[in-house]
């Protein structure tokens, strides 16, 4: 028995603003009838004392320390620039230019 019909995929088609060929939508319900079908084996297999993950694999997010420093001064920020004006940086104009 198909999980997703041809009218679900239709609307589904309808709220994403994608118009949908008779073929495109017969190849988009069998393809999420086989994801479906996967989610269902792995939720036949996970019990109750498999803990629900996003990843198998532990990850852990390698941040440098957040330590405070002195910022660059204006003078010290434009010092590189190739044209600075009143300590700004000067770029050319490209919109508005009629």
């Amino acid at each position: 028995m198909p999980t997703f019909t041809r009218e679900e995929i239709m609307h589904l088609g309808d709220l994403a603003r994608i118009a949908l060929t008779d073929e495109e939508i017969g190849r988009l319900q069998g393809e999420l009838n086989v994801i479906a079908d996967a989610i269902n084996t792995v939720q036949e297999v996970a019990g109750d004392d498999v803990p629900p993950t996003a990843n198998p694999v532990p990850l852990e997010a390698y941040l440098r320390p957040d330590v405070a420093e002195t910022p660059l001064t204006q003078e010290e920020a434009v010092s590189g620039a190739p044209v600075s004006e009143s300590g700004m940086f000067v770029a050319p104009r490209i919109l508005g230019e009629e």
